[in-house]
């Protein structure tokens, strides 16, 4: 299967945002998508961007075949980090080293941005998303929990502070 990778361009922002929902039914969570095509477009796009994000284009077509967005983050043990939000390949397409690609091209992006680290989370069942990361040598961390607030506690936890 012919496919390359690039940069993502404003005009992909429509299917990249299909990408996320079609991830988010993988994930067996698709109410939890709530981000809008203007707000991918304002804030991966705009003058200054949040995100970056990479594609696997079919040549023939223009469409998107995969996606890999990522952002910086800031260590305080290793200092200037990539986090690799999500690594999202089309149903139908997967199998033809869209994804072993899109992650390649994330890693000598990082290299290239000269981080100390690049991180991504992984479902425990995601069996061959695994596979891949350990081919590639990442490392898993067992003894860590993943952390998060959404927006309603977010709200509720600074409604308190202020009182």
């Amino acid at each position: 299967m012919e496919f390359k990778i690039e940069n993502a361009v404003v005009s992909d922002v429509s299917q990249i945002l299909s990408l996320i929902k079609e991830l988010a039914e993988f994930e067996n969570e698709p109410e939890q998508v709530e981000i809008t095509e203007e707000e991918l477009r304002n804030d991966g796009f705009g003058s200054n961007p949040l995100y970056h994000c990479f594609v696997a284009r079919d040549p023939k077509t223009a469409d998107l075949l995969g996606m890999a967005l990522v952002y910086f983050r800031y260590s305080t043990w290793k200092g200037k980090s990539i986090h690799l939000e999500d690594l999202i390949v089309k149903k139908e397409v997967r199998g033809n080293g869209i994804g072993t690609a899109l992650l390649d091209h994330v890693t000598s992006y990082a290299h290239q941005m000269g981080v100390r680290r690049l991180c991504w989370e992984v479902l425990d069942w995601n069996t061959p998303a695994i596979e891949l990361y350990e081919s590639k040598g990442a490392q898993f961390l067992k003894n860590w929990h993943i952390v998060q607030m959404d927006q309603q506690t977010i709200a509720q936890n600074a409604q308190k502070a202020n009182e």
